[in-house]
């Protein structure tokens, strides 16, 4: 199923009937490291659809950077169950004020390359968007913003990407933090089947 199709199905109201569905295929989920567990779904090109589930029930990836980052490409998101909160965040440059610097992310299957850039920056917390089940929210390329959970919370949205051309992947870190790379944890069988299990119970 295309990018185009899931989009259409939940903006039909079927995202719990899609997601049912599509969680019983074979699948091979990762810790990403801004705290949740990723379930790939569909992947064409620069399109692509996962459900993101956010648990303490499984051990968290930790990031080297922050929670703070902006997509290369644009987010449109349905939330299945819980309570998300998109923090807008403004980021403006800075020179010997500077608290954060602004790292490249780049993927591939096996990991992230993280390098920094020259820009060295201030932000401030901007719009506060809170989302419930059944809520759908977008989030253009290039907006810099956090996902947050209630601590002790538990949540699982579909998320779907469009890539934009000339857009980058990126994340605020510390000043001094040099080039590194991250790998890419997958879930063992056990862990990933009880991913899916704890969405599947709660959309039953």
């Amino acid at each position: 199923m295309s990018y185009r199709d899931v989009r259409r199905r939940l903006t039909a109201g079927q995202a719990r009937e899609w997601a049912l569905e599509a969680l019983q295929r074979p699948l091979s989920a990762v810790r990403h490291p801004l705290g949740f567990v990723c379930l790939p779904l569909e992947r064409d090109g620069d399109e692509g659809v996962c459900v993101h589930l956010w648990t303490g029930s499984l051990v968290h990836a930790e990031s080297t950077t922050s929670q703070i980052h902006c997509h290369s490409w644009d987010l449109f998101s349905h939330v299945l169950y819980g309570q998300i909160r998109n923090v807008h965040v403004i980021v403006a440059d800075a020179g010997a004020e500077a608290t954060h610097r602004v790292f490249e992310v780049v993927s591939d299957a096996s990991g992230d390359r993280i390098s920094p850039t020259g820009r060295t920056v201030r932000h401030t917390t901007g719009l506060v968007e809170v989302f419930g089940p059944g809520d759908t929210y977008t989030l253009p390329a290039g907006r810099f913003h956090s996902s947050v959970v209630p601590e002790g919370g538990e949540a699982a949205t579909i998320a779907l990407g469009r890539g934009r051309p000339g857009s980058h992947d990126l994340s605020l870190g510390p000043l001094d933090a040099g080039p590194h790379r991250v790998s890419r944890q997958h879930l063992d069988p056990g862990e990933t089947a009880l991913a899916v299990r704890l969405v599947t119970a709660r959309l039953t």
